[in-house]
């Protein structure tokens, strides 16, 4: 079919792809949070609390763009308190508040109906592993854990730990590395154009889009994504690779 041929690993993107969330940084409640950073001295009422987070991420989210390299929360972090504390954060402030905002930015993450089963019938045929973007080096390990499929994974690649955050080459490279592969040997699966499909392809690995159905009709983000290389959702990978040789 197309260019795709049988793959030996699947390469799947996380967040967006086996788990549904939101990437807002504010619009879920972080009552917790708030009141950490009030306890640490901060005079911010909840607003302020929001607005000030808000303007530190879409900085770090500025630089990040201009060349890729990734942030960590605790980077994050540590700036933003020391811009609303009246003193220094320790190490200690860093650290529980980033274990309470994750944790509620968190709460609102749901597997993918039915993807657990999806991913322990792949892992008969295939290998498997994880590669996303994250500025925590424990979240997406944890969620793959609560799913009963971490010890399906031949690895999990994060951005935070490579530095670069997908598209760039580097992740992609270093996931084919780990695994002792060579691009043809996989296929990327994910639901973002750039870092899904075009970032993991300019490296050789083939790689698919996942394309609601429901989003038929909306304006196309992806129109130099062929048909042959989309999919409804990642339930429809067994179908496809049944069709390829």
């Amino acid at each position: 079919m197309d260019d795709l041929r049988r793959p030996t690993h699947l390469l799947f993107d996380f967040f967006g792809t086996l788990v549904d969330y939101s990437p807002s940084r504010t619009e879920q409640g972080y009552p917790r949070s708030h009141a950490l950073l009030r306890g640490f001295g901060s005079t911010l009422d909840y607003d302020g609390f929001l607005a000030a987070w808000s303007a530190v991420s879409a900085r770090f989210d500025r630089e990040t763009a201009a060349d890729e390299r990734e942030f960590s929360m605790d980077e994050l972090t540590a700036a933003f308190l020391t811009e609303t504390l009246p003193a220094a954060p320790t190490e200690g402030q860093v650290a529980g508040f980033v274990a309470a905002y994750l944790a509620e930015w968190g709460a609102a993450i749901r597997p993918v109906e039915g993807v657990a089963e999806l991913l322990r019938t792949l892992a008969g045929q295939y290998r498997l592993a994880v590669v996303s973007n994250t500025h925590s080096p424990t979240m997406v390990p944890a969620l793959l854990d609560d799913l009963g499929v971490l010890d399906l994974m031949d690895a999990v690649v994060l951005s935070v730990d490579t530095g670069h955050r997908k598209p760039h080459p580097s992740i992609y490279r270093a996931t084919l590395e780990r695994l002792g592969l060579s691009p043809a040997d996989a296929w990327f699966i994910g639901d973002s154009a750039a870092p899904d499909y075009h970032g993991p392809r300019r490296t050789g690995i083939p790689a698919l889009l996942i394309t609601p159905a429901d989003a038929a009709g909306t304006a196309d983000t992806a129109p130099d994504v062929p048909p042959a290389h989309r999919i409804p959702s990642v339930h429809a990978l067994p179908g496809l690779l049944a069709a390829v040789s």
